[in-house]
Formats: structure tokens, sequence, C-alpha cells
């Protein structure tokens, strides 16, 4: 994969670098030996111009189509960059697991891509040019929030929609439900609600950053950027250091990205492909599972395996199951189930899964005859081996994880890379394309920057919600919510930084507004609910239009910066 993708970014870069050459305008410049005749016209001459490169050699163009292909491409360049940030991070999560790197890092990581276009807005030229950039960067943090809590969330609860109607009727009657606005949804449980709750505290340093617009004072207002940018690094520390010891929330985030990863790699990787159990692999899985690292893995820690092999598509209920599996897998009956357990269980739930499917192919009858001896002798065969193995599979485990952080950390850095080298150019191409097409810069950075930033968690996130059940809609919503109160306050900080350090002006106040019209509804909502009908996907679907047109109302009707 990081193979195919450089390659295509080679092929890219190279396509784009043919719009620096220099390209032949007409000017009207006098004759070359300065002297005009009388009563004559200056003889226009041809000249050549080059656009100038960012760094000296970032692509550049000058007309309009070559813009526009440099906007294209950077937005691809952006979403390959983040992809990288991303699946590192979660690499090293999936690794650690919850703790103190579950509790800060991780978190900042997946916030990055949206803090680099907001930093470089404001750090590069001098004081004037800077207050023109940063306007971009306050577009981009206000359209990334606005994106995900209204765009994102309704087609979450569309996709993920189920009955929530708690009636038992026919199946053709449930079938016509799923087209009612009113018996169809998705519930969440508590926890999610108390992450939108968390996710309103962001709003905090936005309030206060608006103080001196909502009471008609200009003075004092760089004291006011001061205490909103303390206010919200606060809150970042604050947000930190309670996951540490309270990492309820870290927890979740890691039975979502188990839940991914069990869909994705169980039934595929777990077997050779002669169809036998891989101890190493089970291993590993084991190890991801087990969030706390005790040893164990408990009836919790099980849910992102049943959630991510989508059993209630074939009507198999959770709890059952999840009591099906610890008294299969539990044969110490301690209500854990341990390492050697859980190898067991799984290579004899693999090779029942084989032998299911090889049964597809043959004649029901004579399988049916054979399946109970062949199942005894490869379930005796597993508890004969297993001791053996396990010590070698447990030493190719540890080396695994070692490769497997080296990779993280070559994802992280390599995606950071990108984004440090783009994010200055793309800020420079928007605001030369929006000129070019006589279109305001801040359509571009509120709408369209913004989709390419947050593509990947929004494809994530409505992936996650397909298997439709209340714990997929729990862990994608809190999701959701935990990536705009990170979003809000990394991107807050770095930009109230910029504001403050090299003394800019504060001429945001329509963003911001948004932001906070958006967060309250939003959050108000889904904070003393946990029952969401199919109905309110209207109503978040309707915020986005609406907020682009308030924005367009207050900055070119109203004055508003």
């Amino acid at each position: 994969m990081l193979k195919h993708n450089i390659t295509f970014l080679a092929l890219v870069l190279t396509s784009a670098l043919d719009l620096s050459q220099s390209r032949l305008i007409i000017t009207g410049s006098i004759n070359s030996d300065g002297v005009a005749a009388a009563g004559s016209r200056p003889r226009a001459v041809s000249s050549t111009v080059t656009c100038e490169p960012m760094y000296g050699f970032m692509p550049c163009a000058t007309s309009l189509w070559g813009q526009l292909f440099l906007f294209v491409v950077y937005q691809y360049l952006l979403y390959f960059g983040d992809y990288y940030i991303s699946a590192g991070s979660e690499l090293l999560f999936k690794i650690l697991g919850p703790g103190v790197f579950g509790a800060s890092a991780f978190h900042l990581l997946g916030s990055l891509p949206q803090a680099a276009l907001v930093l470089a807005t404001g750090v590069y030229g001098s004081k004037e040019y800077a207050q023109e950039q940063v306007v971009g960067g306050v577009g981009i943090l206000a359209g990334s929030t606005v994106f995900l809590l209204t765009l994102v969330w309704a087609t979450c609860l569309i996709v993920g929609k189920f009955d929530i109607s708690g009636s038992s009727t026919s199946s053709k009657v449930q079938q016509r439900k799923l087209l009612k606005l009113t018996g169809t949804g998705v519930t969440t449980d508590v926890e999610t609600s108390y992450t939108a709750r968390i996710m309103l505290l962001s709003m905090t340093p936005f309030i206060v950053a608006q103080l001196p617009q909502i009471f008609g004072s200009k003075s004092g207002g760089h004291i006011v950027m001061l205490i909103s940018l303390i206010i919200t690094v606060l809150l970042l520390f604050m947000y930190c250091f309670y996951q540490v010891f309270q990492p309820w929330i870290q927890n979740r985030r890691l039975e979502y990205l188990i839940s991914q990863y069990v869909e994705r790699n169980l039934l595929q990787k777990l077997l050779t492909p002669d169809g036998e159990p891989q101890l190493t692999k089970i291993i590993h899985l084991f190890r991801k599972m087990d969030r706390n690292n005790d040893k164990f893995i408990t009836a919790r820690e099980l849910h992102g395996l049943i959630l991510g092999l989508r059993f209630e598509e074939v009507g198999v209920d959770e709890d059952d199951l999840l009591e099906k599996i610890l008294e299969e897998f539990d044969t110490s009956g301690d209500a854990h189930i341990d390492e050697n357990e859980f190898v067991r269980g799984i290579s004899k739930w693999l090779s029942e899964t084989k032998q299911s499917r090889d049964r597809q192919a043959r004649s029901r009858c004579s399988i049916n005859q054979s399946h109970s001896s062949k199942e005894t002798d490869e379930e005796q065969h597993l508890l004969e081996d297993h001791k053996g193995k396990n010590a070698k599979a447990t030493k190719r485990v540890n080396q695994t994880s070692i490769s497997t952080f080296i990779k993280a950390a070559s994802f992280i850095l390599f995606g950071t890379f990108i984004l440090t080298i783009l994010a200055a150019p793309i800020i420079d191409t928007v605001q030369n394309f929006s000129t070019a097409v006589n279109i305001p810069s801040f359509f571009i950075f509120f709408v369209v920057v913004p989709i390419g930033v947050n593509y990947r968690e929004a494809v994530s996130t409505i992936t996650s919600i397909r298997k439709r059940t209340q714990l997929s809609a729990s862990l994608t919503f809190s999701e959701i919510y935990s990536a705009v109160f990170m979003n809000n306050l990394v991107g807050l900080a770095m930009f109230l930084g910029i504001v403050y350090l090299r003394g800019l002006v504060w001429d945001f106040s329509a963003e911001m507004l948004i932001v906070l019209v958006v967060c309250l509804v939003m959050g108000f909502y889904t904070s003393f609910n946990t029952t969401f009908p199919l109905w309110t996907s209207l109503i978040a679907y309707l915020l986005y239009p609406l907020s682009i047109l308030l924005l367009y109302v207050l900055t070119y009707f109203f004055g508003w910066k």
C-alpha cells in the first residue's frame, strides 16, 4: 500500500511540476529602444512570466485550469497525509492500549491535519500577509466542525438506522417501517451522551473569544485572546488527564478500533492458506483485545469481537452470543478468558467455520457423518500442540510488535511531513484560485477543504455504523463527538496562538458564531437524548446549508469579519 501510494505521489508531483513552467503573455510595453514615435501607440511585445514556487520547488500555476488542477492534487495529498497519520496512530494505540498515550498523543495526532493547515495560514510572510491568509485557517476550523456534526452525523443516522419502535410485528410490516421517519433511527448508550457533553465544553474558549463582539468593545481584545488561549490549553490538558484516571473514553475508542480491526482481518488472516489456525496471529488478536493488559479478556472486551464479526446480520443476538462464547472459551469458570483459553476457543471456532464452508461443496449427508470425529481429532490435536507452540508464537508476537511500532512511527512521520510541506501551498492556491474565479475564498475554505481533510474520518464512521446495532451507533457517534472536541480545541489553540503572538486583528466573529450555533444545537440535543428518529437527520442536513447562508449574510450584509 505504501509503495503504491508513493509511486502515485511521485507521478502526481511530476505532472504538477509542469505547471510551474513559464508562460507567454502579452504585455503593453514600449519598443526595445525605449523610444516611441510621436503619436504612435506603444508596440506590444511578448514577455515571459513565471509564478513563484513556494519553498522554491513546490509546483505553482498562473492559469485558471492550472490552479484548479493544483487544488485537486493538494486535496488528494492532504487526504494522503491524513491517511498515514491515522493509520500510524491507530497502530500505536492498538499496541499500547489505553493509558497515557491513548489519553493524549493519539487524540492530538488525530487532529494534526487540521491543526497544520490552521498553523500554516499565519506563520509565513509579513504581518499584513498573515492577516489576509489566516482567514483560511479559521474557515477550515469552522467548516470541519460543521461538516462532522451535520453531514457526517446525519449520514451515519441514515446508514445505521434500525427499528426503534420496540413493537413486535411481522417482517413485512418491519420492512415498511424502514421507510418511515419515526419508527426507525438509532439508539445510543448514556456514555455517548456524556461524550456529547464533553464536546460542549470545547465551546467555552469560543464564547470567551466572542466577548468583545458581544459587548461591542474594541479595547482589550488582545487580553481576551490570551485568556481564551489559556482556557483552550487547560481544557486540552484536563481532557487528557481525565482519561488517564477515568479511561472510559479511550476504552470506547479502542473498542471502536477493535471492531474495525476484527471485521477487516479476523477471518482473512487467522487461517493459513491450508485452512489451519495461525497461533501467532491469534495471540496477537488476544493482546489487542486485552485493553488493560491484565492477561485476561472480560465480557465487555468481547463486545468488540462480536460487533466486528457482524453476527446480528444473520439473526444472532449479541447477549446470547456473548454468553455462549464465555461458556465455550472460559473452561476454568472464572468469568475471564486467559490466553490459552482464547487460543483454544478461536482455533476451534475457525476449524468449525472451515468445516462449514467445506460442507457447502460436498454432500450434506456424508459430511455430517464424518464431522463429529474430524472435529474431535482437530480439537485434540490443537490441545496437544498448543503448549509446545505457544512459546514460539509468543516470541514471534513480540517481534511483530516491535516491527509494528516501527511501521506506525514511520507512517506518522511520513504523514506529518506531507502535511507540513503542503499546508502553506494549499492555502496560497485556494486564495489564488478564488481570486481567479471571483468566488469568495471563505466558501472554499469552509466547504471544500474540510471535506478533503475529514474525508477519511467520514468514510470510517459511516462504514462502522452499517452494523446497525446500538453498540455500533454508540461507538460511532462517540467517535464523531470526540473528533469535534479535539478539532475545536487543537485548531483553536493554534489559531489563537497565531493571533496573539503575531499581534493580528480579531476579525473572525462570523466563523466563531457559526461554530457556536451548530455545536450548541447538536450538542444539547445529543447530550440529553439517546434515541434519534430518522427525521432528525433532515434537521442535521439542513443545518449545513443554513450555516453557509448565515456566514454569507453576516459577512457580506452585516459587515462581520
